[in-house]
């Protein structure tokens, strides 16, 4: 086993552990899939949390580039640690900050949004011009626990507004003009979106 596929399982024990949300195994896996099918060389991530699924994805290519954002300190501490000790550093591009505040001027062939999940509509509308002409964009926790649909009854105020919030992004990126959404029920449900090319 390598110190990668070490590194990987470390860090699947430690989320477990210390309740840290990651990514579920079959989107990680559909979205590394969607990195070699595309030719995706530079990528984007909003919401690193402790480095795992910027570690997989990574791990797709050596010539993959990634730049990740989370703002908590904490989580970013561990991650950066993470890519450390698997020296992906020359790689792996760690930024602490809250991703609506900082500015990118690079371009990107994908951008994965697994950050506060009640600000996807945010994140898509300032992140859309980073986008190169094919690139795409994914969204993770599109069924939010089986959860989406169903606000109506549910009782907690936060978790019904949360809720709420990811029903209005599927419906508002569902009418985009310039791009598709594609919802594809694995891991906790994935949105692609891609825009709509020009009709010659």
């Amino acid at each position: 086993m390598n110190m990668v596929t070490n590194k990987i399982l470390e860090m699947e024990e430690y989320a477990e552990k210390n309740d840290i949300p990651i990514m579920q195994k079959s989107g990680l896996e559909y979205i590394q899939r969607k990195i070699n099918s595309i030719n995706a060389k530079n990528i984007l991530e909003l919401g690193t949390a402790i480095g795992y699924s910027t570690i997989c994805f990574a791990s797709v290519s050596d010539d993959i580039k990634i730049t990740s954002i989370e703002r908590n300190e904490e989580r970013y501490k561990e991650a950066v640690k993470n890519v450390n000790d698997i020296n992906y550093n020359d790689r792996v591009n760690l930024i602490l900050a809250d991703a609506l505040e900082i500015d990118l001027t690079d371009k990107y062939d994908l951008i994965i949004i697994d950050a506060a999940k009640g600000k996807n509509i945010d994140f898509f509308n300032k992140y859309k011009n980073n986008l190169n002409k094919n690139g795409i964009m994914i969204f993770d926790n599109m069924n939010f626990h089986g959860l989406v649909g169903k606000s109506d009854s549910i009782k907690g105020k936060n978790l019904r507004n949360l809720v709420r919030k990811i029903e209005i992004f599927r419906e508002f990126i569902s009418v985009q003009e310039d791009y598709y959404a594609l919802f594809i029920e694995v891991g906790d449900g994935l949105c692609i979106c891609e825009r709509k090319k020009d009709i010659l």
